[in-house]
């Protein structure tokens, strides 16, 4: 039921407010690294009034010595090597993609098995899974840092990437269980009677059928290992992802939000990328549910 013309336009204004109030934040960080650091903490703020920099970018991602900047926190301390941050980035876009890719892998096969073979105790299975999930990582935290140094894999971008890979793994599982359970079962069993094997059946007539769920797990599973803190911390000293790298910014003479905001921003754009490339996966829509049995 469309509605009046004034119940349509009252509808737009408010999705129009709910989209800026969550856009808003993102904006004024981006803005704010493109202002000298006076005019960031300005009474009454600024948003135009202002001449814009690239010193912070330059600094961050070009590698150029803080000393040469004027103005801001910090401004005769620290070189290049102090603040440059695309080592970081870069550190960040291995391990996320990594985790990511390795935890699909593991979760598509255990999710497949879970949702079609019948075997005894499937629903505690499920459970631990789901318990496993509920763990904060600060309770591994210790332990694990003690498991990794001594096999050997701690400060070291495998290392992160299975450590990120089993956190992912719980929450990558129960949502592809999901998807895999409204895949009708009638369908593999076609399958098998034209003569398919139950692996032919997997990659060829359910997996094509979940590809948007496949996408939306991929995001979430990116999104956990590009913004996750502790981990990295502990079990990384020479390679810093980027929640790592931007607290050193924040220095003995202050914080230099100028650099963090820039930081920030750049970070922004591989994660926009990688969900560019899967959103045509996302947006699609999925064609479970449509058969019935």
């Amino acid at each position: 039921m469309q509605g009046s013309p004034a119940s349509r336009l009252a509808r737009d204004l408010a999705a129009w407010l709910v989209v800026l109030v969550f856009v808003f934040p993102l904006f004024w960080w981006v803005l704010a690294s493109v202002k000298p650091y006076t005019a960031i903490f300005a009474q009454p703020p600024v948003y135009v009034d202002f001449e814009a920099t690239a010193e912070n970018y330059a600094v961050t991602i070009g590698g150029q010595s803080r000393i040469t900047l004027e103005g801001g926190v910090g401004g005769q301390t620290g070189g290049a090597s102090s603040y440059y941050s695309l080592p970081s980035i870069r550190d960040s876009v291995i391990v996320a993609l990594g985790s990511t890719a390795l935890a699909l892998v593991l979760a598509t096969l255990a999710s497949f098995g879970l949702s079609r073979f019948a075997m005894r105790g499937k629903d505690h299975v499920v459970f631990f899974v789901l318990a496993q999930r509920m763990l904060p990582p600060i309770a591994v935290a210790i332990p694990l840092f003690f498991i990794f140094r001594d096999l050997g894999l701690r400060d070291s971008h495998l290392g992160l990437i299975l450590a990120h890979t089993l956190i992912n793994l719980p929450l990558a599982v129960l949502l592809l269980k999901s998807f895999f359970d409204d895949v009708p079962v009638e369908l593999d069993e076609s399958a098998m009677l034209d003569g398919a094997t139950r692996f032919q059946v997997f990659r060829m007539v359910v997996l094509p059928l979940v590809k948007g769920g496949l996408a939306a797990t991929a995001v979430l599973c990116f999104i956990f290992s590009w913004t996750e803190f502790l981990i990295s911390l502990l079990l990384t000293t020479s390679i810093r992802t980027i929640p790592v790298k931007i607290t050193t910014f924040v220095t003995s003479t202050g914080t230099e939000w100028g650099l963090i905001t820039a930081l920030g921003s750049a970070a922004l754009v591989p994660s926009f990328i990688f969900i560019l490339l899967v959103q045509k996966h996302l947006v699609r829509g999925l064609t479970l549910g449509s058969l019935k049995s």
